[in-house]
C-alpha cells in the first residue's frame, strides 16, 4: 500500500532532535556479534526495516539475537566458521548492504543460501561481489544480470586472495574482508579511494587482526587474517550522518531555521556532505566532538544559511555517495552552478537515483543537466518553483530529499509513496513535523 505525502512551505525550523543510529554501523553491530563468541549487547541500533531484515537473516544461521524491553539488542554468537545453513530463503527486503555482506559471510561456509528481496534490490547488481567471491571458491547461481534471487554455495577449502577494487565500494570490500574471517592465511583488499572503514574499526574492536597498508601511489591495502576469535562486545551505534544530511539541509534551507542534532557520527569517510555545504556557505558548526564505540560523533548545529554553487570532485564521492540526491536539492536553492562529479555509483543505488534526481528536479522547476556521470545544478538563487510529484520507485532517499525540497520551494512538493522511509528513517516525517515542518498525507 503506497502512502503519498506532501511537504509544504515552513516558516522556520527550530529545536534539537534524535537522528536514528548509523544504518552501516547497525548492519555490522549484528553480523559480528553473530560471528562472536559469548554475548554481544548493541545500544542505539536502527530499528528499520532494513537492519530488521539483517537481524532475521542472523537468527536464521543460528544466532541468538533478541531485543529487550530498553531498547538495547543482545546476541550469543556461534564463533568465525559456526554459521547454520538456513531453513528457508533469507529475504533481505530493501538492504543492499545486508544482502552484499552476508553473501561475503556465508561464501566460506560449506552450506547453501538463497537470497531475495523486494524489487528494488532484485534489480540491483550483485556481480561486483560474486566475481571476487568466486575467486575464493564459492558459487553463485543467479539472475540474468547477477540479479536477485541467488543461491550462494559456499565453500569448504575457501581460498584467500589479493583483490584490487575496480570499483569505490565499502560494500564489496567488506564482503570479501568477511569472508577472509573464515579462510586460512591473508585475505587482502586494495582500494584505490578510500571508502568507509565501519568493517576494519568494528572488525578490530572485536578482536580480529585487520591491517590497513597505504600504498605509495595513493591506494589503500586492508588485510585480514583467517579464523580469529572474536569476542562478544557492547557496541553504542552512533546516529546516522547519511540521515542527518536531510534534517541539515532542510534547517539550511529554510528561512528562520536553528537546529541541533546530537551525537551524529563523524567518521571521515562519511562527512563529504558536510564538507560541501559548508564550502557551499552553510552555517553548520561541529560541537562536543567525542567517541563513542570506537567511532568519532559531534553534536551538529545548523542554521538557515545562503548557498553558493561550486565543483564537487569525484574523490569525494565515496564519502557521500548516498547523499548526492538531498545535495542536488541545496544546489537548486543556491546561486550559481554546482557541478558534481564521478557519479557513476548513483545508477546502480536503490534505483536509478542519478536518473530519479534528475527527473524530481525538472518536475519542480530546476534546470539541471547530465554530461555523463556528471550532474549539473544551475542554482535558482532561491527558492525554486516547486509543484512536482516525484516517483520515488522504493528510494528512501530520493523521498526524503523532496520532501525537504518542499519544505523552503515555493510551492509544495509531493511523493508519490513514502513508506520506503521505513527502511532507513523510522518516524522521518513526524520528527520534522516535530521541528515545524508541514509534511502531510495527501
Amino acid at each position: 500500500m503506497s502512502k503519498p505525502l506532501i511537504s509544504s512551505r515552513s516558516e522556520g525550523l527550530t529545536g534539537s532532535a534524535r537522528v536514528p543510529g548509523d544504518k552501516s554501523i547497525s548492519h555490522r553491530a549484528l553480523m559480528f556479534g553473530a560471528l562472536a563468541v559469548g554475548e554481544s549487547r548493541v545500544e542505539g541500533l536502527l530499528e528499520g526495516d532494513d537492519v530488521l531484515r539483517t537481524a532475521s537473516a542472523m537468527r536464521a544461521l543460528g544466532a541468538e539475537v533478541e531485543r529487550l524491553e530498553d531498547g538495547t539488542w543482545r546476541l550469543f554468537g556461534r564463533g568465525v566458521g559456526g554459521l547454520m545453513e538456513p531453513a528457508d530463503v533469507l529475504d533481505l527486503g530493501n538492504a543492499g548492504t545486508g544482502a552484499r555482506l552476508l553473501m561475503g559471510l556465508v561464501a566460506t561456509h560449506p552450506f547453501t543460501t538463497i537470497f531475495t528481496g523486494d524489487a528494488s534490490l532484485r534489480s540491483r547488481p550483485m556481480k561486483r561481489v560474486s566475481e571476487p567471491l568466486t575467486r575464493m571458491g564459492a558459487r553463485f547461481f543467479t539472475r540474468d544480470g547477477g540479479r536477485l534471487p541467488c543461491a550462494v554455495v559456499g565453500t569448504s577449502s575457501p581460498v584467500p586472495i589479493t583483490y584490487e577494487l575496480p570499483v569505490a565500494s565499502a560494500q564489496v570490500k567488506s564482503a570479501i574482508l568477511l569472508a577472509g574471517l573464515n579462510t586460512p592465511g591473508a585475505t587482502t583488499v586494495i582500494e584505490k579511494e578510500a571508502t568507509r572503514d565501519h568493517t576494519e574499526l568494528m572488525l578490530r574492536n572485536f578482536g580480529a587482526s585487520v591491517d590497513v597498508e597505504h600504498l605509495d601511489d595513493g591506494r589503500r591495502a586492508i588485510t585480514v587474517t583467517g579464523f580469529p576469535e572474536l569476542t562478544g562486545r557492547h557496541v553504542v551505534v552512533p546516529s546516522d550522518p547519511s540521515s542527518a544530511a536531510f534534517p541539515v539541509v532542510a534547517a539550511v534551507l529554510v528561512p528562520g531555521s536553528h537546529v541541533v542534532l546530537p551525537g551524529i557520527g563523524m567518521n571521515p569517510l562519511r562527512t563529504g556532505l558536510f564538507q560541501t555545504l559548508r564550502e557551499m556557505g552553510a552555517d553548520i558548526h561541529f560541537d562536543n566532538p567525542r567517541e563513542e564505540g570506537g567511532e568519532p560523533v559531534a553534536d551538529l548545529i545548523i542554521k538557515h544559511s545562503l548557498l553558493r554553487g561550486v565543483d564537487v570532485p569525484a574523490g569525494r564521492a565515496p564519502s557521500m555517495i548516498d547523499e548526492y540526491p538531498v545535495l542536488a536539492v541545496a544546489a537548486s536553492f543556491a546561486m550559481g552552478t554546482t557541478r558534481m562529479f564521478g557519479l557513476s555509483e548513483l545508477r546502480v543505488k536503490e534505483s536509478d537515483r542519478f536518473a530519479a534526481v534528475m527527473r524530481g528536479l525538472i518536475a519542480c522547476g530546476v534546470k539541471v543537466e547530465e554530461d555523463g556521470d556528471t550532474m549539473i545544478v544551475h542554482g535558482n538563487g532561491g527558492p525554486p518553483p516547486g509543484g512536482g510529484t516525484i516517483a520515488v520507485n522504493l528510494d528512501h532517499r530520493i523521498a526524503m530529499s523532496f520532501l525537504v525540497m518542499g519544505m523552503a520551494s515555493q510551492a509544495p512538493v509531493a511523493v508519490d509513496d513514502g513508506e520506503a522511509m521505513e527502511t532507513s528513517f523510522p518516524g522521518f516525517a513526524d520528527m520534522m513535523n516535530g521541528l515545524g515542518a508541514k509534511i502531510s498525507a495527501v
